[in-house]
């Protein structure tokens, strides 16, 4: 028998001074069995910092066709194609040919030396944004994760506050390369 995903309510109070954008985000993530809480805290963060009407978190872990989040022009099309961790090139390769934009957001011990092996060529893919999330940083974040939460999420000068009322922390995204 196959195991569910465990389901979590965040209710998000978005303040994004850098683009603008204030709203209250009601969003239901599903953790994949396999999903550790740092890669839900990255999803999380990724959305927080493209909101748009229409984005989506899709089934993730569980389908290799499908990015982490997407946007969908309104016929159709794959405006955003949104990917969390250390995906393989030939995968976001595919993703570049198939969406007008594509954002990446690589965490872990291990991504500094995956971007010293793979940066290069990805570097190369048209249409590719790529982000890295801080290790210490992203456990911070992923430790005011519950089940049922309130969030305060504030982006500004490209750093994250991320607050849930009792505690916080900050996370600073760095930019490892950009679409010309």
């Amino acid at each position: 028998m196959a195991l569910k995903p465990t389901i979590y309510k965040a209710q998000v109070e978005l303040a994004d001074s850098d683009n603008n954008r204030y709203e209250t985000l009601a969003l239901t993530l599903a953790r994949h069995p396999s999903e550790t809480l740092e890669r839900m805290a990255a999803r999380l963060l990724a959305y927080c910092l493209n909101v748009a009407r229409g984005l989506e978190f899709t089934r993730g872990l569980s389908t290799a066709d499908e990015p982490d989040i997407w946007l969908h022009s309104d016929s159709g099309e794959i405006e955003h194609w949104i990917e969390i961790g250390q995906p393989e090139q030939v995968r976001l390769r595919k993703a570049c040919g198939r969406a007008r934009r594509v954002s990446l957001y690589t965490f872990g011990k291990s991504s500094d030396t995956w971007w010293k092996l793979n940066g290069e060529a990805i570097s190369a893919l048209p249409h590719l944004y790529a982000w890295q999330f801080s290790w210490p940083e992203i456990v911070a974040v992923a430790a005011l994760l519950e089940r049922t939460m309130q969030l305060s999420v504030s982006i500004v000068g490209g750093m994250i506050y991320v607050d849930n009322g009792k505690d916080s922390a900050s996370i600073e995204p760095r930019l490892l390369c950009a679409a010309e």
